[in-house]
């Protein structure tokens, strides 16, 4: 009887590393890569460190021909003797330059992570986001009021999806949100440069932010790659483009972007919307974090937590 054995297959080592590596490439596309929590206490001011200053300006708009506010944080230490690099940071819908100080606690988070050494001594810069002398709707009145101010602040989400064109109201909050890209590159960028010890290079500026401004930091951002090579949205909203058009040259982004940051709360009604930049991102082979806030809905909770870890990032 002939004894039959079954021949043994051999696979080369080095097949065997390129598949690995072709699973966990297929991995890292598939599973966000989401951060813990931020430890507790990261948004308490703490006794017994150096605290930044936060100063409230004035600057001239081309857009509205009027003064606009602006609330400037400048880090711990600061010195006109050295430059420091810049994140631009906005609110969303209803809100204004003081949300993410008054309800985001921006400066206590910077504070906390200077004196930890985690983050770069950097300035930030809180625009009012709204660029037009129209009247604000009142979809949104008595924001920004404690006590009123739904989540501390937080707008509403918006139903939509993004790109999806507004009507009434809403097409004038968005033309007006829509209009502040001018104003931020052409006259307040050009302020803070020329009024503060402020680094002037694209790798030392940084634009995000949450909600409506999160929408406005990936269009501005990403149409202005000569501009910023640091960009995060938060939860953006559906002032945000359609994801082909908000990015018409990946490999314009691949090459100048230092970090793109997409995140929102897994419990957004907003969700789909971060979530179809993530997708198409990845089909364009855009190197980006995509980070869900597990448990996260559309508060400032979460937008502290997205600041805490994006601003760890920055200018490294």
């Amino acid at each position: 009887m002939t004894n039959m054995r079954t021949p043994r297959l051999t696979v080369p080592a080095a097949a065997i590393i390129g598949l690995t590596a072709w699973v966990a490439g297929i991995l890292a596309q598939a599973t966000p890569q989401s951060f813990a929590n931020a430890p507790a206490g990261f948004d308490v001011r703490r006794p017994g460190i150096e605290a930044g200053r936060v100063e409230r300006i004035e600057y001239p708009s081309s857009v509205t021909n009027t003064k606009r506010p602006a609330i400037v944080y400048l880090p711990p230490g600061y010195s006109s003797a050295r430059k420091y690099p810049v994140l631009y940071l906005l609110h969303g819908i209803g809100g204004n330059e003081k949300h993410w100080t008054q309800f985001g606690v921006a400066d206590a988070i910077l504070d906390n992570l200077i004196a930890e050494k985690k983050a770069v001594p950097m300035i930030i810069v809180m625009p009012h986001g709204r660029a037009s002398n129209e009247p604000e709707t009142n979809l949104f009145a008595g924001r920004g009021r404690p006590g009123q101010a739904r989540d501390g602040g937080a707008p509403p989400p918006v139903a939509g999806r993004a790109g999806g064109g507004p009507n009434g109201a809403m097409a004038v909050e968005f033309q007006a949100y829509a209009a502040f890209e001018r104003e931020l590159i052409a006259d307040l960028i050009p302020y803070i440069e020329s009024h503060y010890a402020a680094q002037s290079s694209r790798e030392q500026r940084a634009l995000a932010g949450l909600s409506m401004g999160g929408g406005q930091s990936l269009n501005f951002g990403l149409a202005n790659l000569n501009t910023f090579a640091w960009v995060g949205g938060f939860s953006s909203a559906p002032n945000t483009a359609q994801p082909a058009q908000l990015l018409k040259d990946p490999a314009a982004a691949r090459a100048q972007l230092k970090l793109l940051w997409v995140s929102c709360g897994d419990q957004d009604s907003l969700f789909n919307i971060s979530e179809n930049v993530h997708k198409y991102l990845d089909e364009q082979k855009v190197p980006h974090i995509w980070h869900i806030d597990a448990g996260g809905a559309h508060t400032f909770p979460v937008w502290k937590n997205d600041l805490y870890h994006f601003s760890s990032l920055l200018f490294r």
